[in-house]
């Protein structure tokens, strides 16, 4: 029988390197390198497995043929995708197609695209390093508290695969329904025969099971840096999975949890080009050294203000003039965009050079290290969505709108300090709080997602986009089009797999 995507992604990790399958999948870094034997022979090594999938969530992957694409750089890479399949990020010129294409919604229905392709096989590769872990990590020799938190991150980890993979692949949760239509594979040996999708609603079963594992093994671990899960991003990650479930009472308790003690960025900081992982606001991100990536590859390479790329000097991003006019000139978002394109207010030591083309409303949000230098950290979560998912939740819940608005205004007056608590209830407060989200979280990579787990359109007319470039103007809520197709190679491979609409 053949294999299935996913089991070549095992052998990645368990037989290297004797492993046969030809094509990158089996590409491996330095902290993935353990053998069978050994992966979970001490607890040392479960942490080296565990080091390899936060490598692979920043590494670059090459095309199946071995070609290099600076296009496929782990998570930063997908972020950008579902940014620019909404509506807030606008695309100014041609410049570079590669990424564009998913503005246009062309590549997420192209089975056969590499880049497509990128998100199922980092996150089932993922998935499976992760589940060598947890079955062996049980007879690991070395300190349990050492122990717990290999466990604890895997199975984070392969909760927050699954949940990406499902959002993208599978049809909309839909709340108080029986979601019975068709998700992804659900991987939970290290060891897989191909397997068919599992429903959504046993995704989600799935997901959350793994989330209360990892909450309770992370308890009283501390990380040595934030790129690693700890407790809290675990708290994080389950708040955003009910929110999507509208399991809105979970929402709201997992996002106070994770947010308790954390500090939001004063103005300053907010405008300095969330780059640096350290700021007390940011609870998980991806951190670039000098080694590491490529200045073509990284999160700044695309999607930065100021680094000098086709990509960035052609086709700098510009938040959308419909949502820019909503934003308040006394609001410190806003002074993370210029209507002018001049870019006269950049922070200190950072420069644009005369090739850098200038359009209206382009960002200064992302901000790499200089027009040489692409690298700058990744945000994955930080506290303000954490009150933005509690602030949803409660209004959307209908029975505190009171609530919401605290929740929001803690949020909100961090960023205005003119803001005031709000008096909308039902409707007009949920439609404040989502315009809230757009502001606080452009470029984030959510959008996409939002919109699809709201079940609304997407509507990009009355605004700066060039058609004649993005060629997508509206999608209809429920168009097939919100579920991506599945790759050709994994249908190839598993003669159980059904391929989407």
């Amino acid at each position: 029988m053949k294999n299935t995507i996913t089991k070549c992604l095992l052998i990645l990790v368990v037989m290297m390197p004797f492993a046969s399958c030809t094509d990158d999948f089996l590409e491996t870094s330095s902290t993935e390198d353990v053998s069978a034997t050994n992966a979970t022979a001490t607890t040392e090594n479960m942490n080296l497995v565990i080091n390899g999938i936060y490598r692979l969530f920043y590494t670059r992957l090459d095309n199946k043929n071995g070609s290099g694409n600076n296009r496929k750089g782990g998570i930063g890479s997908m972020m950008i995708q579902n940014s620019f399949m909404g509506e807030d990020v606008v695309q100014n010129a041609q410049a570079n197609s590669s990424m564009i294409d998913f503005a246009r919604w062309i590549k997420p229905f192209d089975a056969d695209d590499d880049r497509q392709l990128h998100n199922w096989r980092v996150m089932y590769r993922a998935i499976v390093n992760a589940n060598i872990v947890i079955a062996g990590g049980d007879e690991a020799v070395g300190p349990e508290e050492d122990k717990n938190a290999a466990l604890g991150q895997a199975y984070f980890l392969r909760a927050f695969a699954h949940f990406h993979l499902v959002q993208l692949y599978g049809k909309r949760y839909v709340a108080g329904g029986g979601n019975d239509q068709l998700g992804i594979p659900i991987v939970l040996e290290p060891i897989i025969e191909p397997q068919a999708r599992a429903t959504v609603e046993a995704v989600y079963t799935q997901i959350n099971e793994d989330l209360t594992q990892a909450i309770t093994l992370l308890d009283g671990y501390s990380r040595f840096n934030p790129s690693h899960a700890n407790q809290a991003v675990a708290q994080g990650l389950k708040a955003r999975v009910a929110l999507v479930q509208s399991n809105f009472t979970e929402a709201v308790n997992m996002a106070r949890l994770a947010r308790a003690g954390l500090t939001l960025m004063d103005s300053s900081t907010y405008t300095s080009g969330f780059n640096d992982y350290n700021i007390d606001e940011w609870m998980w991100g991806l951190h670039y050294n000098e080694e590491q990536g490529s200045n073509f590859t990284n999160f700044g390479g695309i999607m930065s203000r100021n680094f000098s790329s086709n990509q960035i000097r052609g086709n700098p991003k510009s938040i959308s003039q419909a949502l820019y006019a909503t934003i308040p000139g006394t609001d410190v978002r806003s002074a993370i965009f210029d209507p002018t394109g001049d870019h006269d207010n950049l922070p200190e030591g950072i420069s644009l050079i005369s090739r850098h083309k200038r359009f209206p409303y382009t960002h200064q949000k992302f901000l790499a290290v200089s027009t040489g230098d692409s690298r700058g950290d990744i945000p994955l979560m930080r506290a303000s969505e954490m009150y933005l998912i509690e602030a949803e939740a409660l209004a959307r819940s209908g029975t505190d709108d009171a609530g919401a608005a605290v929740a929001l205004f803690t949020l909100a007056s961090a960023r205005d300090a003119s803001y005031t608590l709000s008096t909308n209830t039902g409707q007009a407060l949920i439609d404040e709080i989502d315009l809230q989200r757009r502001w606080e979280l452009w470029g984030e990579g959510f959008r996409f997602y939002d919109l699809k787990r709201q079940n609304k359109a997407l509507n990009r007319n009355g605004s700066n986009h060039d058609f004649n470039l993005v060629l997508v103007s509206d999608v209809p809520a429920g168009d097939n089009r919100w579920q991506w197709m599945i790759p050709t190679d994994e249908l190839n491979a598993n003669p159980l797999m059904v391929q989407n609409p």
